[in-house]
Formats: C-alpha cells, sequence, structure tokens
C-alpha cells in the first residue's frame, strides 16, 4: 500500500537496528494503527512482513516499545537468527503478523488448553513474491496451526496475498493441499524442529499438528481482534507474563 513508508535507524543486525513504519508524514504503530481489515466485508486483513522468505533473521514488532517498530529479536544479548533446517532456507514463506490481534496470555483456549502467547497473532504468507521487511500487504486467510510454544497457544495463519496470481484458485486449506502440495506438511515440520539446532526440543501442536480451516482460522483472527480491543480499553492489563505491551 503506497501510504505507508518506512524509516530506519541503527545498523542492521545490531540490537540498535529499528524499522518505523510512516503514515502520510506520521510515525504509527503497526500493532496498533494500522487496521486489521482492508475489507471486512470479504475478509480481507493486513499483514505486516516482519520476515521476508528464505532469510534467517527474526524479527519481529516490539510490542513493549513507542511506536511498536520492528527489531531483531535478542537472546543473551545477541541478536537472533534461525538455523537453516535441511531441506529449508531461513522462513519458508514470508512471515509477519496481523495488526489489531493479540493473543492474550490471560485466556487459556478450550481447544488448546493454553493460554495465549502475548504477541499479534503470525501469519505465513504463501504467494510467490519475496516480502521486504515492513511491507504491508492485503491477504486473505486459508487456515491455520496451533503451535503449543513452551506452554503458549501460538497460532500461525496461512494466508496468500491477494494480488499473487494464485491467490484466486485459494479460498480453503484443500485449496492449498491441492495447488501447493506437501507446502502444509513442510510449514508443520520446520515449526516442529527449527529450534532443535539451538538445543531445544522438538515443537508441540494442537489438534495433532493438523492445520484447520479457513472458517476456524477467521474466528481465531477475530478472537485474537476482540482481545486487542479489551487490551487497549484497559479491559485485560497492559502487563502480561512475558513483556510489558505499549498502548
Amino acid at each position: 500500500m503506497t501510504e505507508y513508508e518506512l524509516s530506519t535507524i541503527g545498523k542492521k543486525y545490531t540490537t540498535d537496528h529499528r524499522v518505523y513504519i510512516e503514515h502520510n508524514g506520521q510515525i504509527i504503530s503497526p500493532f496498533h494503527d494500522i487496521p486489521l481489515y482492508a475489507d471486512e466485508e470479504k475478509k480481507i486483513v493486513n499483514m505486516v512482513v516482519e520476515i521476508p522468505r528464505w532469510s534467517n533473521a527474526k524479527f519481529e514488532i516490539a510490542t513493549g516499545e513507542k511506536y511498536n517498530p520492528i527489531k531483531q529479536d535478542v537472546k543473551k544479548g545477541k541478536v537472533r537468527f534461525v538455523r537453516n533446517c535441511f531441506p529449508y532456507k531461513g522462513y519458508i514463506w514470508n512471515y509477519g503478523a496481523l495488526p489489531q490481534t493479540w493473543e492474550d496470555p490471560t485466556h487459556i483456549s478450550k481447544d488448546t488448553n493454553a493460554k495465549g502467547d502475548n504477541d499479534p497473532i503470525d501469519v505465513c504468507e504463501i504467494g510467490e513474491e519475496i516480502a521486504y521487511r515492513g511491507q504491508i500487504k492485503q491477504v486473505k486467510i486459508l487456515g491455520v496451526m496451533a503451535l503449543l510454544d513452551e506452554g503458549e497457544t501460538d497460532w500461525k495463519l496461512i494466508a496468500i496475498d491477494i494480488r499473487d496470481p494464485m491467490a484466486a484458485k485459494l479460498n480453503d486449506i484443500d485449496d492449498v493441499e491441492k495447488y501447493f502440495p506437501q507446502l502444509i506438511k513442510a510449514t508443520h515440520d520446520w515449526f516442529k524442529i527449527y529450534k532443535i539446532p539451538d538445543g531445544k526440543a522438538e515443537n508441540k501442536f494442537a489438534f495433532n499438528g493438523e492445520c484447520k480451516n479457513k472458517e476456524y482460522a477467521e474466528s481465531v483472527v477475530e478472537e485474537t481482534h476482540q482481545a486487542w480491543k479489551k487490551l487497549i480499553e484497559g479491559k485485560i492489563p497492559c502487563k502480561a507474563d512475558t513483556h510489558d505491551i505499549s498502548v
């Protein structure tokens, strides 16, 4: 979307690097100020790209900082990169998050029996374009997996850019299986193993690793959108288990 522009500070791949998003010359928050729905009637949503396909640097929206810039994750004082896990090179989709969503860490999902992970909901965009960090894509949701990350529900939406040449053919998760054979399996396998090179165990999933369909995924999106509304209205405490949320 042309009305959004980027400004950066700090050297790339350092703890000081930040990517800010601007709208009409003003810095805005990709967490709070970009609408969730680009077309609510058609359920087209905006996606904030954090990590382009085939790259390894783990960037994320800084939910605890003013204006919520995109920054590289830091562990033990060092910026974080995911390892290549054979046969994959870095992230195998354009990876990002939906604005105005929040996985509530005070709420235990009846379906996953785990609380939310205190972040905007994650998106794996499977179109052919290699995106850029900070890009705002309009995508349609096709399905969702429920990763259980250290006891927390970490939803992983499957979506496609509405401008992609295949977008018209993909309307539910079964279409992904038909036109992108093995992609859902590869997605499951990637999330299962990507932390192993760092000495951690395989990740677990709800629903035995099944990817739920579009209808279910859209209900999860709406649920996290309502949780975000409660967060900014002060109906849920800003400070949660893992880090502060800047609202």
